[in-house]
């Protein structure tokens, strides 16, 4: 898409990115909280704990996805975690999911990482197409656990 560029965001962006943070958290069912989406994004800028590429189309963001960095203690290298990527549902079908997720694996080959990783759920269509498309593989090697903090047990 040629009116589309890929920018990494700072804390300039922070209003119009917590728009589009906080559609994305409704879009995964979690109420709409413009004002602690806005929080959040300012304490990951503020901390450096996360890099955030949006796609800007005539002067407004339309997507982003963030990512956070991982450490292997294996390889003794940096990897990255593709934790979010939204694009405005009046964009998409237009490939900006792509460009984001080119400018992630750019960002990974920049920075010297092993590598970039993310999860979605066995569910999504869209994501499961996509990932693979854009040179993911799919681990089908290993098994993956979470422990809830809340639950205590």
């Amino acid at each position: 898409m040629q009116d589309t560029i890929i920018i990494r965001a700072n804390r300039t962006h922070l209003e119009e990115l917590a728009v589009l943070f906080d559609g994305y958290r409704v879009f995964y069912e979690q109420k709409s909280d413009l004002e602690a989406a806005k929080s959040f994004l300012a304490d990951r800028m503020d901390k450096g704990e996360s890099v955030i590429f949006a796609a800007q189309s005539e002067g407004k963001l339309v997507g982003f996805t963030q990512l956070y960095p991982l450490f292997s203690s294996v390889s003794m290298q940096r990897s990255w975690l593709l934790n979010d990527l939204f694009v405005d549902k009046s964009q998409r079908g237009k490939g900006i999911s792509k460009m984001l997720m080119n400018a992630a694996k750019e960002h990974t080959i920049q920075t010297k990482a092993k590598g970039l990783t993310l999860e979605t759920g066995k569910g999504n269509i869209v994501g499961n197409k996509l990932y693979p498309a854009v040179g993911f593989t799919l681990d089908e090697e290993h098994n993956y656990y979470y422990w809830t903090a809340e639950k205590g047990e």
